[in-house]
């Protein structure tokens, strides 16, 4: 069986005995799921819990219960497209519900509500209209920014949903952007703009007790791709000012979670992007920034990544590289075998010595910190 504890020796370093001691609370929780779930190691249900991912379906999929049950997986996130996962308010909160009471270990909900044209709950399904962060941004006022993610956090907080994947906090350096200025996701071009509305809208969800992560780190605002549809290069177009956000964020305690971004960036890696990069995340967001946090990665079977990394090397780069969470949120759709196969390959590279032991400890680690700020929920009470 896979355990956490190092090796036996004769004497333990300070460092690593207070390791130990720092991370007790959490092994006795895998201990007690150890006792569901005598089959499984307590790697296995490390790596389930770092899978975020999508599903088809208004209801819970036979197999979705068998990924949360069984596999351990630690959160989903929900989308608005056909066949997907939102028809009314009342649907979506027995789907979180019944989401919740499928899982040992409390899950991550996550949806993209960044208000305007990124709104998963809509009007057309019987949701509030939002305002855009464009919008929110061109009033400049922090107030009203705070009393629409009020709004949408308690919204959420009703549905069960406990994570939003925002704000964004990339500067609309061109407003001709596909993804990001030409759908409004921008509060401005001005880092001290878009940090003043993004704190806003943090607290406006912290104070109705739901999460959030910034995105897209280290900035997609100043792109002329979407990086849905392929690599994006952005060496030439971005600038240092794009960071700001993020450092001041972070630096205030308010940053839940950071979403990379799947842009290149030649400056900063010359090989690889953000998703993948060890230089991008460990280096400038842990390092540099000092943020402590759960990392999210984008979608990693965006085409950006799933057409020019192979999928094994797109899961060892970035888990090296220092994403926690792996979200799956398009391909999952079509094909079951995702969570079984995503978790073999995992504890396969883990197995070989391709990610380290350490790694899959730290991410699980702060994801557990992560949920045990989370509200109770219509499905279950969060334990504390």
């Amino acid at each position: 069986m896979d355990t956490y504890f190092p090796a036996a020796s004769a004497t333990l370093s300070r460092r690593t005995f207070l390791q130990i001691i720092a991370q007790a609370p959490l092994l006795a929780g895998c201990a007690s799921l150890l006792k569901l779930h005598p089959w499984r190691s307590f790697l296995d249900i490390k790596i389930g819990q770092m899978l975020l991912v999508g599903f088809q379906g208004l209801d819970v999929p036979r197999q979705l219960a068998l990924d949360i049950g069984y596999y351990t997986v630690g959160g989903v996130v929900l989308f608005d497209a056909p066949g997907r996962n939102i028809a009314s308010p009342d649907q979506v909160r027995r789907l979180c519900s019944k989401l919740q009471r499928s899982a040992d270990i409390p899950l991550l909900i996550a949806i993209d509500q960044e208000g305007g044209h990124v709104s998963r709950l809509n009007p057309q399904a019987g949701f509030p209209p939002t305002a855009s962060a464009q919008y929110l941004g061109l009033r400049d006022d922090p107030d009203l920014t705070y009393w629409h993610a009020r709004q949408t956090a308690q919204t959420l907080a009703w549905l069960g949903v406990n994570m939003n994947l925002a704000p964004v906090v990339d500067c609309n350096r061109n407003p001709l952007n596909p993804v990001i200025g030409a759908k409004e996701r921008s509060f401005s071009a001005d880092p001290a703009v878009v940090t003043r509305h993004a704190l806003a809208f943090i607290a406006g969800h912290h104070d109705a007790g739901i999460l959030c992560s910034l995105k897209h780190f280290p900035g997609h605002g100043s792109s002329i791709q979407d990086s849905h549809h392929g690599l994006t290069d952005i060496t030439a177009t971005w600038s240092p000012s794009e960071l700001i956000p993020f450092a001041d964020i972070i630096k205030q305690g308010k940053a839940d979670a950071i979403m990379t971004a799947h842009v290149h960036n030649t400056s900063l890696d010359p090989e690889l992007p953000a998703t993948l990069s060890k230089p991008i995340i460990d280096g400038i967001l842990r390092t540099e920034l000092g943020f402590g946090g759960v990392v999210i990665s984008d979608d990693l079977q965006m085409k950006a990544i799933a057409d020019n990394y192979g999928y094994l090397s797109a899961l060892e780069l970035s888990i090296n590289a220092g994403v926690d969470i792996i979200l799956l949120g398009n391909g999952y759709i079509s094909d079951a075998t995702d969570v079984p196969r995503t978790i073999a390959a995992i504890k396969g590279l883990v197995h070989e010595g391709r990610i380290p032991p350490t790694r899959i400890d730290e991410a699980y680690r702060r994801i557990m910190l992560l949920k045990r700020r989370i509200g109770p929920t219509p499905g279950r009470p969060v334990e504390r």
